[in-house]
């Protein structure tokens, strides 16, 4: 990376992980966090690793060829399966799911410890985890990571940590970097990306902090792709993060800012769909609000083969001109029933925008007293 631009990284994150950065061997840029996942899934998975993921993708490979798996947890971001599909790793699902029934928080949805127990074994290589996580907003908390610490360790298994949303915690909840806990340094790649952090998504730049060691690996797939990042983009994110250095903590912090100006569109959004008579899932973090459509007790004249949520999107942009993402879009086949009717909205944007999103939905709300079938 760009020395200014690495230096600044190392200079800001060395206190969160308790340790001194090397610019030059534990941290490296990558054209957007998706260039660094597909840099530590290429650089550490080799054909038939096993890696836990918290989403879905088909495996090409048959068992008697496969020796060795990633773990994947679902739901999660979907450009992971496409990623370990192309090394020809061996996905392993393990499924968020609720504690309880009536649901309101993403912090109501965990894992089953001794479903990921079961998952890890002789052949797991890795685990991907997301948080905050998309599409729920989730965000671990110390006792779910230190189980999927313990296990790493005693399975010897890398640990991909996907942390973009690190900065969009809301309600006083706390972010936790897995690799800050015991033993967990030498065997985690944490990604970061200037895109959610500065709002800047069409930049396209990310980073991965880690040991020397495994950085080394996903840094030999970079020069092999697209080599090195802009330099005039790095140059501007280093002068955004020697400004957060200078502002660590106050009021004048952009990371900050950002939480504090998001979480009032989240919770605008939340009551709009409440108004409307969807269940909205609050998040914990990132700007994703997942909601529950199942009392709206509609039905569409669609006559794919389609899930529920997939024709509810298309006719909810089509005929009402509000985008959104099917749920079940961010599971593995096994686990998309968990989706049922949830469909996912962004609230990351322009005041004029909801403004906007709220006028179409009022006039879809006068229409929801009859009871039709909807085109």
């Amino acid at each position: 990376g760009h020395p200014r631009f690495v230096k600044a990284v190392a200079e800001y994150f060395s206190p969160l992980y308790g340790r001194e950065l090397n610019p030059m061997t534990e941290v490296y840029a990558t054209v957007g966090a998706y260039g660094s996942i597909f840099c530590a899934i290429h650089g550490l998975v080799n054909p038939g690793d096993e890696v836990l993921m918290y989403l879905y993708f088909h495996c090409p490979f048959s068992e008697s060829s496969c020796t060795l798996q990633v773990v994947i947890i679902d739901p999660s971001y979907d450009s992971y399966r496409p990623v370990l599909k192309m090394a020809g790793g061996i996905p392993k699902f393990v499924a968020l799911k609720p504690v309880s029934e009536g649901v309101t928080s993403s912090s109501d949805f965990t894992f089953d410890r001794k479903e990921l127990a079961a998952a890890f074994g002789p052949k797991t290589k890795a685990i991907i985890i997301n948080t905050p996580n998309n599409p729920l907003g989730k965000i671990f908390n110390r006792e779910e990571l230190e189980v999927i610490a313990d296990l790493c360790k005693k399975h010897d298994a890398i640990c991909i940590s996907d942390e973009v949303y690190e900065w969009l915690v809301y309600d006083g909840r706390e972010h936790i970097r897995i690799a800050t806990l015991p033993g967990m340094w030498e065997r985690t790649l944490t990604i970061s990306s200037a895109g959610k952090s500065f709002s800047v998504t069409g930049w396209k730049l990310g980073w991965t902090i880690g040991p020397a060691d495994l950085i080394k690996c996903a840094h030999d797939i970079l020069v092999q792709i697209t080599y090195t990042c802009p330099t005039p983009l790095q140059e501007a994110v280093a002068v955004g993060i020697e400004h957060e250095l200078a502002e660590r903590g106050s009021e004048k912090s952009y990371f900050k800012q950002l939480p504090a100006s998001l979480v009032k569109k989240r919770d605008f959004l939340v009551h709009l769909l409440s108004e409307l008579g969807m269940k909205p899932i609050v998040p914990e973090g990132g700007y994703f609000v997942v909601a529950d459509t199942s009392a709206l007790n509609k039905t569409f004249a669609d006559e794919t083969n389609d899930s529920y949520d997939y024709k509810f999107v298309r006719w909810f942009i089509k005929e009402r001109g509000i985008a959104c993402i099917p749920v079940s879009a961010f599971y593995s086949d096994e686990n998309k029933h968990l989706a049922g009717k949830l469909i996912r909205f962004c609230f990351c944007k322009e005041d004029a925008t909801l403004q906007q999103a709220v006028q179409r939905i009022k006039e879809w709300k006068a229409l929801l007293s009859e009871d039709v079938t909807l085109e």
